[in-house]
């Protein structure tokens, strides 16, 4: 069995299926296919179960994918230690993050990092929708959800709180919600996707609690949310990262405070794939942005916590 045969089963198992391994190798999907029955010739067993999307490992393929990976990784390791002998950190990192997460509270981490590492390209993606990582573009995804999936990586970087929120003009002339129901009633701002139903969980003592609400405004972008809120145009439903600036100012009040809501999950997360070779540049973006979330672990990122309402603001009305 000879090295190429080896990683083209790697790349194979990486990519999911033929056509997109093929595209990566430069070569034909049926060139692809017929490497591929060959070896599973030389070794006398079937390695890949094919289907009409994706192709699976077999018990053997997976222990032969085992194997070729870690000697793929080695010889990255090599070409890559002989490329940078003697130099500064170079080489290219793709970095999916929320759109609200990462212009409030990445953005000036990684300009950061960049001012430590200018050789380092960065390649910043920012995007809602959890991304697959077998994209050649993503080495490192920074989420949202309540479960990771279990065929990533996943470093947990803290709890993403929720807070409905809106101006202090709106709260004056229109009340807040004083039950989670009456979001379902209200001019709601919130992030969502594009033509799906927005959903949102609620968690009380150990409850969980679900409402349907009718948005007058979605966007994938917080900071044109936030203005939206700001300018009085309905309730938010907000990361408190992105509106806790605001809050502490006395421009927002928030409401529902004894509810852990959820649009898209619970905690933020850090991804990446458990195979794929990462270079050094990566490694060292992953320990930076760890470190900046562990620095930060007695204020949540973007700010203090969100505290009590003042009673001042408490005298606002609720929704009649």
């Amino acid at each position: 069995m000879d090295l190429s045969a080896l990683t083209l089963l790697v790349e194979i198992l990486d990519a999911g299926n033929l056509s997109l391994a093929a595209r990566k190798l430069k070569m034909s999907r049926a060139n692809v296919s017929y490497h591929l029955a060959q070896l599973e010739k030389s070794v006398g067993v079937q390695l890949v179960r094919r289907t009409t999307r994706r192709v699976e490992p077999t018990e053997v393929g997976l222990r032969l994918y085992e194997h070729g990976r870690s000697i793929v990784n080695e010889i990255l390791a090599a070409q890559e230690t002989i490329a940078t002998l003697g130099k500064s950190l170079q080489g290219r990192v793709g970095l999916s993050m929320p759109v609200g997460y990462g212009q409030v509270v990445m953005a000036g981490w990684l300009i950061e990092f960049k001012r430590l590492y200018p050789g380092i390209l960065l390649e910043v993606m920012f995007e809602n929708r959890v991304s697959d990582l077998v994209r050649e573009d993503v080495d490192i995804a920074i989420r949202i959800m309540t479960e990771p999936p279990p065929t990533l990586v996943a470093r947990p970087l803290g709890a993403v709180r929720y807070v409905v929120c809106a101006s202090s003009g709106y709260a004056q002339v229109q009340g807040l919600p004083r039950q989670l129901s009456d979001l379902g009633a209200v001019p709601l701002i919130s992030a969502g996707f594009i033509g799906r139903e927005l959903r949102v969980a609620a968690y009380r003592n150990g409850q969980r609690e679900e409402v349907l609400p009718r948005p007058t405004l979605l966007s994938e972008n917080m900071l044109f949310l936030r203005d939206a809120v700001l300018a009085g145009l309905g309730v938010g439903l907000m990361p408190d990262y992105v509106v806790q600036d605001l809050v502490d100012q006395g421009h927002l009040v928030t409401a529902l405070d004894d509810y852990r809501l959820s649009v898209f999950g619970t905690q933020m997360f850090l991804l990446y794939m458990p195979n794929r070779y990462q270079t050094s540049s990566v490694r060292t973006l992953i320990d930076f942005i760890l470190a900046k979330v562990g620095e930060g672990r007695a204020a949540p990122p973007g700010g203090a916590p969100i505290m009590p309402l003042t009673s001042t603001a408490r005298a606002i009305a609720p929704l009649p």
